[in-house]
């Protein structure tokens, strides 16, 4: 069996690859982003635009050191949640409906993340 502190670090890894870029790039294209997300109609698309860029990043540098792992644990798979809802709920296209289910898959490892913490190789486990 492998060692849980290099498992739960792995996972981390995998689970903040996905947002540590998204964030970025919505951050750095800040009209572009807000330009998608006054498509689908979302509010004050500029600021939701900074909001969402800041929480993926933010939240995916703090799950990959594992800082304050648990909330964002919990605040990216709730956030994760929410994007499957505005963005992929397309019932009737299969490409959508298929990230649907990935963003709900995505949030439940934010749970059990969030449930069992960051392990021991991260800022967690050092600060006590």
């Amino acid at each position: 069996m492998p060692n849980n502190a290099l498992v739960t670090l792995i996972s981390r890894i995998l689970l903040s690859i996905l947002f540590i870029p998204a964030g970025f790039g919505k951050l750095t294209a800040i009209a572009g982003t807000a330009g998608y997300f006054a498509a689908k109609g979302l509010p004050l698309p500029t600021v939701t635009a900074v909001i969402v860029g800041l929480v993926e990043l933010l939240g995916g540098l703090a799950v990959l050191i594992g800082f304050q792992t648990r909330y964002a644990a919990i605040l990216l798979g709730l956030f994760t949640i929410a994007a499957a809802f505005v963005g992929h709920l397309v019932p009737w296209d299969q490409a959508n409906q298929i990230n649907f289910f990935k963003n709900l898959a995505i949030a439940g490892g934010f749970f059990v993340l969030a449930q069992y913490g960051a392990g021991a190789l991260s800022v967690d486990a050092k600060r006590g």
